[in-house]
């Protein structure tokens, strides 16, 4: 494994998936993937063998390539990420469209709270595409708020990082929209194995799931504007579920959305 061509020979022989394999050639090198293709001849160091060797297979035990690089794409930002926070998904994107949605019909500077931040990943993105809210982002990680934090002062974008266990610490604060991608695995789901390398805490929520929204959905309510929306994002088979929270809370305009695959995603209601 001594060129970039034999180096992605490799990744094929333990099973790697093709554009996996680029992107940490890419990665190792610090080039984009398309130069990597277009120069495959090149040489690789010793060091650099080794290194991509060990990160071959890790990727190959289930490691996530976002913590191999380092960093992820989220709604048009690079995040950087380690194992102490979740992977942001494209699905959670949609979460953050719908929150921008009710943004435009918000007060101007609209107060705004994303539960469980995690990378900072929702917050930052509409602190991003909404530069006028005032953003503030909650978890009960310290290890998390961490790499939130610096995210968003790499990025240069102004968001209120907060320690505590959802709403616990906000005080009479009330804000025009609160977002949240909160642990909803169900302890013994059939899938939590191909995501061991994720924090579990920020996965799982009791035996189905729930008891994260079940938490927020009553807390919610006490912090929240007149007219302002609260949108949680959620496993498909639990729409129903939620939006059953929702009603019973007393939530105006319940609904869900589907993600980019046509899954259920995303359940709000209006107080």
């Amino acid at each position: 494994m001594r060129t970039l061509a034999q180096a992605l020979e490799r990744a094929r022989q333990l099973g790697i998936d093709r554009l996996d394999a680029q992107l940490l050639v890419a990665h190792l090198v610090g080039r984009p993937r398309t130069w990597v293709l277009a120069n495959d001849a090149t040489a690789l160091s010793e060091s650099q063998c080794e290194t991509l060797q060990d990160q071959l297979l890790r990727r190959r035990a289930g490691e996530p390539l976002a913590y191999l690089v380092g960093e992820k794409e989220f709604h048009g930002l690079m995040l950087k990420v380690n194992p102490d926070v979740l992977v942001p998904r494209p699905d959670t994107e949609t979460l953050v469209d719908w929150a921008l949605e009710c943004l435009a019909s918000a007060p101007l500077q609209p107060p705004v709270l994303d539960l469980g931040t995690g990378s900072g990943a929702i917050a930052l993105a509409l602190a991003h595409a909404w530069p006028a809210a005032q953003v503030c982002a909650v978890d009960a990680s310290e290890a998390a708020l961490r790499v939130a934090h610096a995210n968003g002062m790499r990025l240069g974008l102004s968001v209120q990082w907060m320690a505590g266990d959802w709403c616990s610490t906000l005080g009479e604060r009330r804000f025009a929209l609160i977002v949240s991608n909160p642990p909803y695995v169900a302890e013994r789901d059939v899938h939590l194995h191909a995501l061991q390398h994720e924090p579990t805490q920020a996965l799982c929520a009791g035996a189905d799931g729930l008891d994260a929204i079940r938490t927020i959905v009553p807390q919610a309510p006490g912090h929240m504007l007149p007219n302002a929306w609260l949108l949680l994002e959620h496993a498909h088979v639990q729409a129903a579920a939620v939006q059953e929270l929702l009603l019973k809370a007393g939530f105006a305009n319940v609904t869900t959305r589907t993600d980019l695959s046509g899954q259920w995603r995303c359940t709000g209601g209006q107080r």
